[in-house]
């Protein structure tokens, strides 16, 4: 449990690492338990509760889903079906459950925050080994819901043994006993559950909201603190040097902080502070009672001090006028500026003595290679062997500076996010580390120039503005626990493990997802059903203790053919992804390659001799699993692991960044980009939402083939839309649409569709907006004419064409054949 001395530890003594403890602990004294009352935002509608009988007949064979089943097991054969999208975008495969488990488990947001790449779970590890698929999760713990029950008890019911929260996949055997549905284990029903405050009847403790929804969230007791909770803190260190303000980055973050003062997450305690550096660090005194900011230099960057501990982090709304002062006069402070170094470790430093008192979150804004004092870089990229298909160096960091300070960062609950705004190479492999480590966010803009390059300029705005009124929780640990019999091996995302299933996150925020690879220990033959639970702790912005508990329950199989007809391809492949990433740093780019090249021709192998019973030549793939080569080789052609055409080292590393903090759906527009055709788009199969009718055109094969001069296409790449106007397209649509007379009088850098009074306005404009209305981020719009150059960055994402460095999609499946016959 945890120790006396460590709850009663005020705000400003460094946290206790028994966070551990916490999460998984201590389990308040029967004494705590009287009965209150449970608040719940939004009420849900009771719905009836399996009971054991219920329960074990829950998983049904082939006989459960025959239709979705047998369809998933189809045998494809690759090289003969051209056509293997689906019309719409891939959803998520649904479990062979029970209706009534189905009904808890299924709902669109959970199967957005929780996948898991079986949907149905081997009962043996040999079975897994045998069907050639990796087991994982990933995880969008924090992702923003549109509806969450919020509960607030005196009691929050764990297991006794594993500490599970209890949820809609226990059994109770009676009024007074419930099962764990993962250690197993009887445990009894506290006297306040008994109360049902939904139906305010008793004795139904089966109905109460933490057992009819698979994802809750709790107002946690003191028991679940080390120390009052802190405020909401946020530091700003910003890079003023030479080539900082030539970038003209300084005065739109100004601005763009400026006008979303108002709306950072916090209370009445919300603190900010102000650092900037070049070859020396300044700080700023903004004390209520001031007249202006006062503006203090520490040049001694090889001891860096604090200079006034009280004065410097402020309460925003007392200081608010003088916080208002200093980003108005920031950006011309430094406009004159001829330093040219960067003391960007050092700042580090400074930051952190400064915010190790109360944790909170660093924003730090940097333009080039660190140059003076710690963590100073050197340049280590060649650019003649940016398009080497030998190998890449340089992917994992130079120093160990910035992780060892990112460890003491999540030590005092401190997250540091990083914007790199760099026009060179700035080593982003080492800087990354300061975020990853202390779960922050990295955003990198190349060629980030306020005049030459106005799509960063507009991407850098759009991504403060998020940034800046996000949901943020501080101080915050998350533990995933699974069934008795299945165990956690390898975590992929930003984080510090603190232990084998407990992940340390300074700060956590609604955009950042999480992977896990899993094995199975033990069999799971004596159960038929898996279940997976992952409950983050945190603090609110208001300063509440918070825990959101996410569960999913998924069917055990002992067939072959089941797992493949449960198999999710799209959580299959980011999974891959983020251990190819890992693979390339820790081995070499060639060897996560062929890892990943092996992967396909491993399942269709296994498939061929294990479950087909077609004997025909050919690849055949499962149905549920017939995208799977066309994604890897989507995956090959990506920034992150491609070789042979020419790619930036930080570009490079970036995108690895991105696979490891992406969500699935983002994740997978960036792999696979969705493409339609939008000059014939019409009403048929259009959904209507409220009072607006969303077309819903066919998504088309990504190859060039599929473009046609006479029509209008639109990718979605995730954060980036291009809508690519064919030279003999239909002028009717570009004069409704694009509101241009005709093809000639488009602009060549036209980045928005205006809203024109016409039919086929209002038409594309409902589909981009519902596009727009399922991602965090807002994506841009860019209008390639079929002429310009912009046209190689849309024709790169044609991922089953041919390129010169990277074979087309039939020469992949011939390759792979030629690998099978070896």
């Amino acid at each position: 449990g945890v120790d006396s001395s460590s709850s009663t530890t005020g705000s400003a003594s460094p946290v206790p690492n028994s966070y551990d403890s916490l999460e998984g602990g201590s389990f308040p004294g029967e004494s705590n338990k009287i009965p209150g009352f449970l608040h719940l935002n939004p009420v849900s509608s009771p719905q009836p509760f399996p009971n054991l009988s219920q329960l074990s007949a829950a998983l049904g064979g082939i006989s459960g889903v025959p239709e979705l089943e047998v369809e998933a097991l189809r045998p494809v054969n690759l090289l003969q079906e051209r056509n293997l999208l689906p019309p719409r975008p891939l959803e998520a495969p649904e479990p062979n459950l029970s209706a009534d488990l189905k009904k808890v488990n299924c709902s669109p947001q959970y199967v957005m925050t929780f996948r898991c790449t079986l949907t149905s779970i081997p009962q043996t590890q040999a079975l897994l080994n045998k069907a050639r698929l990796p087991l994982g999760l990933l995880l969008h713990p924090f992702r923003d819901l549109q509806q969450l029950p919020v509960i607030t008890s005196n009691t929050i019911v764990r297991c006794r043994s594993c500490r599970t929260y209890i949820n809609p996949f226990v059994s109770f055997l009676d009024q007074r006993r419930w099962k764990c549905n993962l250690c197993y284990r009887v445990n009894d029903v506290p006297d306040e559950f008994m109360y049902n405050p939904v139906t305010r009847s008793y004795g139904e403790p089966h109905k109460r909201p933490e057992v009819q929804n698979s994802t809750v969230e709790f107002i946690a007791s003191s028991d679940y603190m080390l120390r009052p909770p802190q405020p909401a803190a946020y530091l700003f260190v910003l890079d003023v040097s030479h080539n900082a303000v030539e970038s003209g980055y300084l005065k739109y973050f100004c601005e763009s902080l400026l006008e979303n003062l108002d709306k950072l997450p916090g209370d009445t305690r919300t603190r900010v502070g102000f650092l900037t550096f070049d070859n020396t660090i300044h700080f700023y005194n903004l004390q209520e009672g001031l007249s202006q900011p006062q503006m203090l230099v520490v040049s001694d960057i090889d001891d860096v001090f604090i200079p006034c501990h009280d004065s410097l982090m402020v309460n925003l709304k007392e200081s608010k006028e003088l916080v208002k002062d200093l980003l108005t006069s920031l950006p011309a402070m430094f406009s004159q500026s001829r330093e040219t170094h960067s003391a960007l470790g050092p700042a580090l430093q400074a930051a952190f003595k400064l915010m190790s008192p109360t944790g909170g979150r660093v924003s730090v804004f940097q333009t080039q290679l660190p140059s003076l004092g710690a963590g100073a870089l050197q340049s280590r990229e060649d650019p003649n062997q940016r398009s080497s298909t030998k190998g890449v160096q340089h992917l994992g960091p130079a120093t160990d500076f910035y992780k060892k300070l990112a460890l003491d960062c999540s030590g005092q609950q401190i997250g540091v996010d990083l914007f790199l705004l760099s026009s060179q190479y700035a080593d982003l492999a080492s800087l990354a580390c300061i975020s990853k480590y202390s779960a922050g966010s990295i955003f990198y803009y190349p060629s980030f120039h306020h005049i030459h390059n106005p799509a960063q300029l507009e991407k850098l705005q759009r991504d403060l503005e998020r940034y800046l009124t996000r949901k943020i929780g501080f101080e915050a640990v998350m533990r995933i626990r699974c069934t008795k019999g299945l165990s956690i091996h390898t975590f992929h995302g930003n984080f510090f493990v603190r232990s084998t299933d407990l992940l340390s996150l300074a700060n956590v925020n609604p955009d950042s997802a999480f992977a896990v690879q899993m094995s199975i220990d033990d069999s799971l033959a004596d159960s038929s059903l898996a279940c997976f639970q992952a409950a983050l702790l945190y603090t609110s912005s208001k300063g509440e203790r918070r825990i959101r508990v996410h569960t999913m329950c998924l069917p055990v199989v002992n067939q072959l053919s089941d797992v493949y007809a449960g198999a999710d391809v799209q959580a299959i492949t980011c999974l891959l992804a983020n251990m190819a990433i890992d693979r390339s740093i820790s081995s070499s780019l060639s060897d996560a390659r062929d890892a990943l090249v092996n992967a396909v021709v491993d399942l269709v192998s296994a498939y061929k001799s294990n479950v087909s019973s077609l004997q025909q030549s050919g690849l055949v793939v499962p149905a549920a699993m017939r995208l799977f080569p066309l994604y890897i080789l989507a995956l090959l052609k990506q920034k992150a692991l491609r070789t042979g055409t020419s790619t930036r080292l930080d570009e490079r590393v970036f995108a690895m960044c991105e696979f490891k903090t992406q969500p699935l759906q983002q994740l997978m527009r960036m792999v696979h980009p969705d493409l339609y055709r939008l000059d014939s788009i019409s009403d048929q199969g259009a959904l209507h939402l409220n009072d607006t009718v969303v077309p819903q055109p066919h998504l088309l094969h990504l190859s060039a083939e599929r473009l046609s001069r006479d029509g209008a296409f639109l990718m979605d790449c995730g954060n980036v839309f291009y809508l690519w106007i064919g030279r003999c397209c239909n002028e009717m649509f570009i004069r409704d649409v694009l509101g241009c007379p005709n093809y000639a009088s488009i602009p060549p850098n036209m980045s928005h569709i205006p809203e024109l009074e016409t039919l086929l306005s209002e038409r594309v404009r409902a589909f981009l907006d519902w596009l727009q209305d399922n991602r965090s981020f807002s994506s841009t719009v860019h209008v390639v004419k079929d002429d310009a150059s912009a046209k190689g960055t849309l024709f790169q994402h044609l991922v089953e064409d041919r390129s010169e460095a990277a074979s087309s999609y039939h020469e992949f499946l011939q390759h792979i054949q030629q690998q099978m016959s070896k």
